[in-house]
């Protein structure tokens, strides 16, 4: 109005004011702005009106959880011919301004401040990326361990699930690699550190955190926002770690401790924004002691005459030496260690049943081998029989074998292959070279198999008779020239 009282034109004045002419024109007409006010009335009628405060607001007293979905249904339900899915989003509108207003408190999350040294958090999760060694899919979990003040982390690759053995393996090497420990630990509800029917910490647990000083605490069930420190960082490590693979090009390794190397590199390119944090917080830590707690399980357990021993539902064969003794297994999250008294006698790859399986088997042929040369016969009903093949050329080479030639002579043949392989560590060089004459109908005599291994050069089969041919046990030692371990084969295999 000023500019216009001025002189200036309604286009000038409007371009002065920031408005349009038209509201020029219209301010000018009505000799004052127009104020704007908060509208207080409906436009139109209330769809809801007839079931919202008898009907609709009790049900949501009752259970404030309802949605407005679920409302919906309910309407749907009682009065087919007056609502549907038109009112949806009305019906959401008023649900969730009615638990604004009405509705039950929620419960507030007090951010924390982080004490230099206090606290340390672990927990398990899983990778997105399917990593294979060697081909093989690995069957494992990540476990974590962070700082709350610097945020430093440490990653270690363990098998299985979340066990006593793998939360006790991470911990205690986080802890080496941090160079002293927190004045607590944090866990969530882990079987493995807690007997949440007792709510009470395990034995071993509480032992392993005396150990290193530490006080052990966990966070409040299904508040998984309590254990934050570590849980964020679950995703951050794994978003990482799914970028480093994509920039490596595959998801294979040479083996685990390959696959490891590579998790720790990751988890150092992290831990390079909280370098100085860190600095500042390891000076602050417990000293560790002088040596380390234990990180396995331990079980007594009698060997059978099978010469095997079972642990965790898990079938594993020994030598056949250990029949009838008790021997210490000391359960790691990967490995199983048996001793005899103090000495260590034995270490076997710790298998895990696949999943929806509830039993599972370690074969090695190699641990009884020479009981099955000498009965060669107890192979083909033996209740470890496919177990004790050690590949699939061997599985195909016992196919083969059972189809052409006759019923014990397979038995025995196949044994012997097995008995060969065994004492020479030949096994995968003999394996491919008679399967690929096994597919032609040839299968080598006992004579020719042990000719193999008459001299150093180990030369190749020219097996040609579809028919496997009976020796006698003088022919028999007259081809061979000293070796003991074909006279021992010689006794076991000839009828």
């Amino acid at each position: 109005m000023q500019h216009r009282q001025d002189g200036a034109s309604q286009e000038v004045a409007a371009a002065k004011a920031g408005i349009s002419v038209r509201s020029g024109r219209r301010i000018e007409k009505s000799g004052a702005p127009r104020i704007q006010t908060q509208r207080d009335w409906r436009t139109r009628e209330d769809p809801l009106n007839a079931v919202w405060s008898t009907e609709l607001e009790v049900l949501l007293e009752r259970e404030p959880s309802l949605t407005g979905t679920t409302l919906l249904e309910y309407l749907e339900e009682h009065y087919p011919e007056h609502y549907d899915q038109r009112v949806l989003r009305t019906l959401q509108r008023r649900v969730k301004q009615w638990k604004a207003l009405n509705g039950p408190d929620q419960d507030v999350i007090f951010r924390q401040q982080a004490a230099i040294a206090q606290q340390g958090f672990s927990d398990f999760t899983h990778p997105d990326s399917p990593i294979t060694i060697q081909g093989t899919p690995l069957k494992h979990l990540l476990y974590q361990f962070r700082l709350a003040y610097s945020g430093w982390r440490s990653v270690t690759v363990v098998q299985g699930g979340e066990s006593y053995a793998a939360l006790a393996c991470g911990l205690q090497r986080a802890l080496q690699q941090a160079g002293g420990s927190p004045i607590e630990h944090r866990t969530d509800s882990l079987s493995a550190a807690r007997n949440n029917r007792q709510n009470v910490w395990t034995d071993a647990y509480g032992e392993l955190c005396a150990h290193y000083r530490m006080q052990p605490t966990r966070n409040n069930l299904g508040q998984s926002h309590e254990n934050g420190v570590v849980e964020c960082a679950n995703g951050s490590l794994k978003r990482r770690l799914s970028q480093q693979l994509k920039l490596r090009g595959h998801h294979d390794f040479d083996s685990i401790e390959a696959y490891q190397a590579f998790i720790d590199q990751v988890a150092s390119k992290l831990n390079r924004r909280s370098h100085s944090r860190f600095t500042e917080e390891q000076q602050a830590l417990q000293p560790l002691p002088s040596h380390e707690a234990a990180d396995y399980q331990t079980l007594n357990i009698k060997v059978t005459r099978s010469s095997t021993i079972e642990v965790r539902r898990v079938v594993y064969t020994v030598p056949s030496r250990l029949i009838g003794e008790r021997v210490q297994v000391r359960l790691h999250h990967d490995q199983l260690v048996l001793h005899i008294g103090q000495q260590q006698a034995l270490t076997l790859p710790r298998i895990y049943p696949k999943p929806g399986e509830s039993r599972a088997r370690c074969i090695n042929y190699k641990h009884v081998i020479r009981s099955l040369a000498s009965k060669p016969q107890a192979f083909r009903y033996s209740q470890l029989r496919d177990d004790l093949l050690p590949d699939d050329n061997y599985r195909q080479l016992w196919r083969h074998a059972d189809q052409q030639l006759e019923a014990r002579e397979a038995c025995k043949w196949i044994v012997t292959v097995l008995r060969l392989a065994y004492e020479y560590d030949d096994e995968q060089a003999l394996g491919q070279d008679l399967l690929v004459h096994a597919k032609a109908g040839k299968f080598a005599t006992i004579t020719e198999l042990q000719a193999r291994y008459l001299t150093s050069h180990q030369p190749t089969l020219q097996a040609t008779s579809t028919q496997h041919e009976l020796i006698s046990y003088d022919e028999l030692l007259s081809t061979i020239t000293g070796d003991s371990r074909l006279l021992d084969l010689a006794q076991e295999v000839v009828l």
